[in-house]
């Protein structure tokens, strides 16, 4: 306004500069006292919940007759559709600085949706975690963060029959060995980032049971207690021929088994939203890796999630890419 009053002045001559000052004071003046009337307004509640916004009013007969604060204009409206107990709480709880209903509505929303975005960490600019869990990997593709949803897959337990039996009939005492193994030389999901974070976020019901890969129906269990929220760690995967490796089993004699696995070394962090960050703390070579759910005193869960790091691959199918920012308007130029 100021940048316009005073281009318009120098385009007019000196003895015309006093009437324009006074037009322009004019149109200010009109442009604010719309405003402020609103801003002084009070409300006349009517009973299907809406309301007119009035400066003032007064009842005649079976008809109220108000001052429109927002056109400025005498209006009038039935005596019976006016919510008068309404009307005069809200002028009370006005007078005494209570926030007004809209008000208390915008903060429930915004809490409602900050609650929200706990639920879902941004893990990137524009790039959020789902809000119904899983197991998701942030990589890098073409200076592009994205998110990659990690598939459960079945590590099948190969007993090494034939070689135990050979190695127990040559070496009574020596163990026998099992392996868990995936099928496939390579993972489906390749990260082109050789330090990818693992975000995990499973309920308990949701990681299978040790019990449930034994075929036939179980007898109900009784209630297993809470496992760790850090429970997940990364392996590497050794790759043999059209199978992949995720741990090596021995049995003793005496039938006692322990799991070797080739832990990758990490560190695991609690966000909000019930997820955990997972993070290698060196960089990954390539290679074959899993996602392993340790199970105490059980070993590992066979049930891995499976990935690999190639920063030549393809781009993954599945990948959740960040949302478009805002277009924002153009700024006016003074």
């Amino acid at each position: 306004m100021t940048s316009a009053r005073i281009k318009l002045l120098s385009m007019m001559g000196i003895r015309n500069r006093a009437c324009v000052e006074v037009f322009l004071a004019a149109i200010v003046l009109v442009v604010t006292i719309p405003a402020s009337a609103q801003q002084l307004s009070k409300r006349l509640i009517l009973k299907d919940g809406s309301y007119q916004l009035a400066t003032k009013w007064e009842v005649k007969g079976d008809r109220v007759r108000y001052l429109s604060a927002e056109r400025d204009e005498w209006e009038e409206l039935p005596n019976s559709l006016v919510d008068w107990p309404a009307t005069d709480k809200f002028e009370k709880d006005r007078a005494a600085g209570v926030p007004a209903p809209e008000a208390v509505e915008d903060k429930e929303v915004e809490a409602e949706r900050l609650a929200d975005e706990a639920k879902t960490p941004q893990v990137a600019p524009g790039l959020h975690l789902p809000d119904d869990g899983g197991m998701l990997l942030l990589d890098t593709f073409q200076t592009q963060p994205q998110l990659v949803p990690l598939q459960q897959n079945t590590g099948e337990l190969n007993r090494n029959k034939k070689a135990n039996i050979l190695r127990s009939a040559v070496i009574p005492i020596a163990s026998s060995k099992q392996t868990v193994e995936l099928d496939g030389p390579h993972a489906t999901v390749q990260a082109h980032a050789n330090l990818p974070t693992i975000y995990v976020s499973l309920d308990q019901d949701q990681s299978p049971n040790v019990s449930s890969q034994q075929g036939p129906q179980q007898p109900q269990q009784p209630m297993q207690p809470e496992q760790p929220w850090d429970r997940f760690h990364i392996v590497r995967v050794q790759s043999k021929k059209d199978k992949r490796i995720v741990a090596d089993v021995k049995i003793n004699p005496l039938g006692k088994a322990s799991q070797e696995q080739n832990l990758v070394t990490t560190d695991a962090q609690r966000l909000t939203g019930g997820w955990v960050k997972l993070t290698p703390r060196n960089a990954l070579e390539p290679g074959e890796y899993a996602v392993v759910e340790m199970m105490g005193r059980d070993g590992i869960n066979t049930y891995v999630w499976d990935f690999g790091i190639n920063p030549s691959a393809p781009a993954n199918t599945m990948a959740l890419k960040p949302e478009p920012a805002p277009v924002q308007p153009p700024q006016p130029k003074n």
